[in-house]
């Protein structure tokens, strides 16, 4: 079996005690590539330092909606020198993780909009996928996403919405990133959407130390999770694991441009 994670926080302190061996057993477990996002502007360099480290690392570089108070406006200048700075470079992967989040109502709404668009406008300037937080915000995205029209299209990370808004996004050339949520025998609605959408919607994720699945249950949760987060989502939807660790990979690769 060989699978990517198309999201992971692996710089995170988190990890910094063992983040050597869980790569090895990552690789061992058929891990073969995972990529790992900035969220703001200070995590950056050590995110480009890891990915330049390790062999099946990628970079992201956004400004998560959740630090919004940390994030200023010279920022995104500063973004787009980064991305200027390693354009065309073969571990440079996405702009994000960035995007809106409805949930934290002390989020300014339209400071968010704002940097949401800034940062989608940068992933259309440099031809990336955009990795995209979209938290109770699916109407706002989806209407974004259609008036600026991003060619590379990008994931929805840790998607929870419905199938109409799946399909929206499919439209839209986005494919929707899989976790640990549907994992969970009481995510029922979210469960119901995961079954019906089509093989060619679905990459997978761990959002570690994030999210972590049900079969991992309070605990941090890592890239070596995947493979468990596969087979969970697999028997969901009736299909091997096989099957669909190959095509969620087949779907990144295609997306992120790798062999």
């Amino acid at each position: 079996m060989r699978l990517i994670d198309t999201h992971t926080h692996l710089d995170f302190p988190d990890f910094d005690a063992d983040r050597d061996e869980l790569l090895a057993r990552c690789r061992t477990a058929g891990v073969e590539r995972l990529v790992v996002l900035g969220v703001h502007q200070a995590n950056w360099q050590r995110v480009w330092d890891l990915a330049l480290a390790e062999d099946g690392l990628y970079a992201a570089f956004g400004l998560h909606p959740v630090y919004l108070d940390e994030h200023r406006l010279e920022q995104l200048n500063e973004l787009h020198d980064w991305l200027t700075r390693y354009a065309g470079h073969p571990k440079l992967c996405a702009v994000g993780e960035f995007g809106l989040d409805y949930f934290l109502e002390q989020l300014d709404r339209e400071r968010q909009q704002q940097l949401f668009e800034a940062q989608l406008k940068l992933a259309i300037e440099f031809e990336l996928p955009a990795l995209l937080h979209v938290r109770r915000a699916h109407a706002a995205t989806i209407a974004t996403l259609k008036r600026l029209k991003p060619a590379r299209g990008g994931i929805i990370h840790a998607f929870a919405g419905s199938y109409e808004e799946a399909r929206e996004y499919l439209k839209l050339g986005f494919k929707l990133g899989l976790g640990g949520a549907p994992t969970w025998p009481q995510a029922l609605r979210l469960r119901k959407v995961v079954a019906q959408l089509p093989l060619e919607a679905i990459v997978l994720e761990t959002d570690s130390p994030d999210m972590e699945p049900a079969m991992h249950p309070n605990q941090r949760n890592s890239p070596e999770h995947l493979p468990d987060i596969c087979a969970a989502l697999a028997e969901l939807r009736g299909i091997s694991s096989d099957v669909l660790a190959s095509a969620s990979s087949q779907n990144a690769a295609q997306l992120f441009g790798w062999n």
